[in-house]
């Protein structure tokens, strides 16, 4: 009894902070401590072609609600700076009134200031600002998308070529984990076109002030052909890999059950729809260029070496594809692309596409060019010449029933 009491006082004492628990002050608005350069330069950022980029504007201030985010080409003049726009023209201005589908037909998105580029290719290099619908500029970037010359699936060495002023290189960046988790995967290596000088210009800026990525607008003009027609270029390395996961024995179909339970996160369901013969792109919800993506189509796996462009397929490209970008490409989805696909984050299981490819009659199109209309018309002609025969057989089974009826009648009279 003596103990239950002690144990009663000893909780309520404890409980005293939770009745004085007070909610935390709000956190500091980060650009109140964050003054933007006076002079304004650009943050030279280089990505493979395919990713996802994300552009934060670090600094504005604070009296700006909502910010606009500039574009020019790295060879364009201060005039050819224009505001991005959607597909519909408008402005991209930071609102919650500007959608992102999610088939990726709006490319261009701003989320809490941030500039979000889906599937961004090399035509997307250029110079992006932070600023205004002023024209007040707080913050910059010196964005490159290169495009991968090659896709390896073996080791190759690094390429390297040296002038008297600049040096070209490609930088790789680690090996990414496996992909997959008890099953067999792959892991990726991203390796980026770089340049090393001292004569590269001040208001395009690294950590390292003589290093800039090839494509950026630091690198000067003066370098010339010889620069341009370098082999070096940003490369995608693929290898095989696998987790080994302890207790696995048995079938291949009670190995993959097993692997979901013992790999999966908390894992979103999704329900997509799209029409026959278009180009669709799945995206890994939460994926990042750094990240490792993985695909399956029900239990079987889809891999790069089987499903890539550019990589040791020959000329042909695949209709189903992993893009750069980690992306499923259909190019173009089939009816028979319907079905369940999973998506692996950083070697777990992370989402769940239920999709449904479906024949749709738009613009342009007739009943008499689709191209399963002869078959369908077959069909129908086999369906009605069966069921005519069966009806004139009906036809003649009762004639001759009637006959033998009138015969039998007559012989009786």
């Amino acid at each position: 009894m003596v103990f239950n009491s002690f144990s009663l006082l000893l909780l309520l004492l404890l409980s005293l902070q939770v009745w004085s628990y007070e909610a935390p002050e709000d956190k500091q608005d980060v650009f109140a401590t964050r003054a933007c350069p006076a002079f304004l330069t650009f943050i030279n950022a280089a990505y493979l072609a395919g990713v996802t980029v994300e552009l934060p504007c670090h600094c504005k201030p604070q009296q700006v609600q909502s910010v606009v985010w500039f574009f020019r080409k790295h060879l364009g003049s201060y005039e050819d700076t224009r505001a991005l726009s959607d597909r519909h023209g408008n402005k991209l201005l930071d609102s919650s009134q500007v959608p992102h589908s999610g088939d990726l037909r709006s490319r261009f998105s701003i989320r809490l200031f941030s500039l979000l580029i889906f599937r961004a290719g090399p035509g997307d290099s250029g110079i992006y600002i932070c600023g205004s619908a002023h024209q007040d500029f707080f913050y910059g970037y010196d964005l490159d998308i290169q495009k991968a010359l090659t896709i390896s699936f073996t080791q190759s060495k690094r390429l390297l070529t040296s002038e008297w002023l600049y040096q070209v290189f490609t930088s790789y960046r680690p090996w990414t984990v496996c992909d997959r988790c008890g099953v067999p995967g792959e892991q990726v290596r991203v390796g980026l076109c770089y340049v090393h000088s001292r004569f590269l210009h001040v208001r395009y800026r690294r950590a390292n002030q003589t290093v800039a990525s090839c494509g950026s607008g630091a690198v000067p003009r003066a370098f010339g052909k010889s620069f341009r027609q370098s082999r070096v270029g940003a490369k995608l390395k693929v290898r095989s890999c696998q987790i080994l996961t302890e207790g696995i024995k048995t079938t291949n179909e009670h190995i993959f059950n097993y692997v979901v339970k013992k790999c999966e996160i908390s894992q979103n369901v999704f329900y997509l729809s799209h029409p026959a013969d278009q180009v669709l792109t799945l995206g890994c919800p939460g994926a990042r260029p750094n990240m490792a993506v993985a695909w399956d189509r029900g239990s079987k796996p889809i891999y790069r070496h089987e499903n890539s462009a550019g990589g040791n397929l020959g000329a042909t490209t695949p209709r189903l594809i992993i893009d750069t970008g980690h992306h499923l490409v259909f190019q173009p989805a089939k009816i028979q692309d319907s079905g369940v696909y999973y998506c692996w984050l950083q070697g777990r299981r992370a989402a769940e596409i239920h999709l449904l490819v479906y024949v749709r009659l738009g613009r342009g199109q007739s009943l008499f060019s689709h191209p399963d209309f002869p078959a369908a018309v077959y069909v129908v002609l086999q369906s009605y010449a069966a069921m005519t025969a069966v009806f004139c057989l009906l036809l003649f089974f009762r004639a001759v029933v009637r006959h033998h009826r009138d015969a039998a009648e007559t012989h009786m009279d």
